[in-house]
């Protein structure tokens, strides 16, 4: 239940984003996506936010938090594109089995810096 909860959430704080930037530089969905998990226990390892080039777009890369469970992989407008990796199996939904191998440009845009 837990778990479906925190997909709705995302799923909400995503569809109200817009891509205009804020103050700190990021679009608006990242900022909130950002305030979402620190408002959330710390996370082992720290929640965090990456940012690179694939398939000739900026895209932002959430890794899972736990085991099992899927990392996600947003466009630039805060839709989700797939799950590069994670699951039972570790590779993914399958719908971008080349992520990290195309991939360029890696950017930290945020890491939880809160202590654990």
């Amino acid at each position: 239940m837990k778990l479906r909860r925190m997909a709705f959430l995302v799923t909400l704080f995503l569809i109200t984003g817009c891509t205009q930037a804020t103050p700190m530089g990021n679009s608006q969905w990242i900022d909130r996506l950002i305030g979402k998990y620190q408002s959330e226990p710390v996370g082992n390892p720290p929640r965090s936010i990456w940012k690179y080039e694939y398939e000739s777009q900026v895209v932002y890369y959430v890794p899972a938090q736990c085991c099992d469970m899927y990392s996600a992989l947003y466009d630039s407008g805060g839709n989700f594109l797939c799950a590069p990796d994670g699951g039972i199996t570790g590779k993914g939904d399958g719908k971008c089995p080349d992520f990290f191998t195309e991939r360029s440009n890696e950017l930290l845009i945020w890491q939880d810096a809160r202590a654990h």
